[in-house]
């Protein structure tokens, strides 16, 4: 038996969690033993400008106490810790288990956690000494194995109950072979290596029931943000044939960004902005896009970058946007009577436009209007709708302190805003005044779009609180009003637990008529590919009019391939893979112990 002792702690935690003495089985098998130093216990959000306290390359540990969520972004990792053992792991903004508590690392820590956290670890946290210990052993191994096992038969079993002609049969197929690799490796005590080998046999297949469960959905939209480097006819063709040998049906491809078009724009050239994109020079890859795409089947929406500018400094950029036309540039509170437009430091230090002045929003809307009308997209989805993000640092909505609607805000309610503090009863109309100029925009995008019969989408953000304070984006007003057609709001989370909760915040308050295509983040924060069917099947359960994957640059061959195992493969039966596991099946009534075969050769 091994037994981890700690002296008293000085920590007040719940009961029974990974703060208590951590005892093993007296059968149970060490694999693998880490600890690291812990720099923080609940941090206190007040002494930090960093999401949920987090600092760079820190390991935080979050309890209960802290509140209901870790509040962290998407740069790092998490694990959830239910009594002493790892339950799942997140990418962000986890949700804290009543019963347990969240290890949460950036940079040097997330690696750490990446390295030495799996689902099945078990845990203890040494308050007094600040460290965390990691145990990775047999029954982790086997907990891991169960629990997939248990995960892929609810999905089988959801889908029984729900379509007709579901075919369950490789699914199952993977939860029998996993099952029986699980039945040899519990008989096996005595060898380790024997014991490892057919528990992490166990976890793969179990792993592929869950890859394989979930059916083809024909009117599913399968999309995926791309922002395009290919630079010939040639390259752009064999970007669309992999997305269609992928599964894919739609793209949401960046055609507005940093200022700049990938396409050669006369509205640009009107208004002395550089005319198009430097490496697309002699190029035009919007128009290769859009016809090879459609002879593919497969649509096209393009991303556009409303009121962001990107990080380049104007002084280093001539012809940029904000360099011809400096007075369009956003200003924060602090320099509002600085004649240069500010950094948004929360934003890669990004340059942004203001959605008060009406030069601005009649420059974008040609700009939009001469996509519809010159590439006839299938859509536009409009990002960065929004005032740069206001974060504690610069006195929470500190932003849009411009001469233009400083101006105006004035003459509509007799007082200078930049004289307005949070406590002033005339800061709520301040919000609204900044609101309802990102909010006529959107409606001016949307009634062009009808007009065209062009769909009009955009991306939000899911917690309406946080989209309304901090970014002054009313997307409920979008919705009720029937502005928009649909939604595309990016969830930066690949735990399934966390995206149902925030598709749940969206489903809440949208209207019905809003369409929501979910956009999921696993890969670009390197996930595990089965996290992606997890969330997939989240929005299917709550009947999401689609997924958007962002993005393409990260969804690589190992994802790809999870996605064309069942969710993305139009096929309906894999015939080859069923074969594989029936003849796996087949091989365990001739199976020997490897260690046996060996002592007879």
């Amino acid at each position: 038996m091994i037994s981890v002792n700690a002296e008293e702690a000085t920590f007040v935690a719940p009961s029974g969690v990974a703060f208590e003495p951590l005892t093993l089985n007296q059968s149970e098998v060490v694999f693998k033993q880490s600890s690291a130093k812990v720099d923080s216990i609940d941090p206190v959000l007040s002494a930090s400008y960093y999401p949920g306290g987090r600092g760079a390359n820190k390991l935080i540990i979050y309890t209960p106490n802290f509140g209901i969520h870790t509040g962290t972004n998407e740069f790092g990792t998490e694990a959830i810790v239910t009594g002493n053992i790892v339950t799942s792991l997140s990418g962000a903004d986890s949700t804290i288990p009543a019963n347990g508590l969240v290890i949460s690392g950036h940079g040097v820590a997330k690696n750490w956690i990446t390295q030495n956290v799996t689902v099945g670890s078990k845990v203890y946290v040494d308050t007094e000494n600040r460290t965390i210990t990691v145990y990775t052993t047999s029954d982790s191994f086997s907990y891991e194995a169960k629990s997939k096992i248990f995960e892929a038969q609810s999905m089988i079993d959801y889908y029984k109950n729900r379509m007709l002609n579901y075919n369950s049969k490789l699914a199952e197929n993977h939860i029998q072979v996993a099952e029986n690799y699980l039945k040899i490796a519990e008989n096996e005590t005595r060898n380790s290596v024997v014991l490892k080998q057919y528990t992490q046999e166990a976890i793969d297949e179990a792993n592929m029931a869950i890859k394989t469960s979930l059916p083809y959905i024909d009117s599913e939209l399968k999309g995926v943000w791309i922002r395009p480097t290919e630079t010939s006819r040639e390259q752009i063709i064999a970007t669309l044939d992999n997305l269609k040998a992928n599964g894919f049906n739609s793209v949401f491809l960046e055609t507005y960004f940093h200022g700049k078009t990938i396409f050669p724009s006369q509205v640009m050239n009107k208004y002395g902005f550089t005319v198009q994109n430097e490496i697309f020079q002699g190029f035009d890859p919007l128009d290769v896009w859009i016809k090879e795409a459609h002879k593919r089947g497969i649509k096209v929406h393009t991303w556009f970058q409303s009121f962001y500018v990107g990080n380049q400094s104007p002084e280093s950029n001539p012809s940029s946007i904000l360099s011809v036309r400096p007075d369009w540039g956003n200003k924060t509170k602090q320099y509002a009577n600085s004649s240069r437009p500010t950094k948004s430091l929360s934003e890669h230090n990004g340059y942004f436009l203001d959605p008060a002045n009406p030069e601005v929003q009649e420059f974008l809307e040609e700009l939009i209007k001469e996509i519809i009308t010159t590439y006839r997209p299938d859509g536009i989805n409009l990002d960065y709708i929004r005032y740069p993000n206001a974060t504690a640092g610069n006195d929470m909505g500190a932003w849009g302190f411009t001469d233009y609607a400083r101006n105006e805000f004035k003459q509509m309610y007799g007082v200078d805003p930049q004289t307005l503090t949070v406590s002033d009863v005339q800061w709520y109309d301040w919000n609204q005044y900044r609101r309802s100029n990102v909010t006529n925009f959107v409606q001016k995008i949307g009634k062009l779009g009808k007009q065209e019969h062009v769909y009009i989408s955009a991306v939000i953000f899911p917690d309406i609180a946080s989209a309304l304070a901090s970014k002054q984006q009313d997307w409920r007003t979008w919705s009720s009003n029937d502005y928009i057609d649909g939604f595309t709001p990016l969830f930066l989370t690949y735990d399934s637990k966390m995206l149902a909760s925030m598709m749940n915040d969206v489903m809440r308050v949208k209207s019905p008529r809003t369409d929501l295509y979910a956009g999921l983040f696993v890969t670009f924060m390197g996930g595990a590919s089965e996290d992606l069917i997890r969330q997939i099947y989240e929005t299917r359960k709550m009947n999401a009019n689609g997924v958007i994957i962002f993005d393409y640059a990260h969804t690589t061959p190992v994802y790809t391939s999870t996605l064309m195992a069942s969710a993305f493969n139009s096929m309906k039966e894999n015939k080859n893979q069923i074969a594989q596991t029936q003849k796996k099946k087949r091989s365990f009534r001739k199976k020997k112990n490897p260690k046996t075969q060996q002592e007879k050769s």
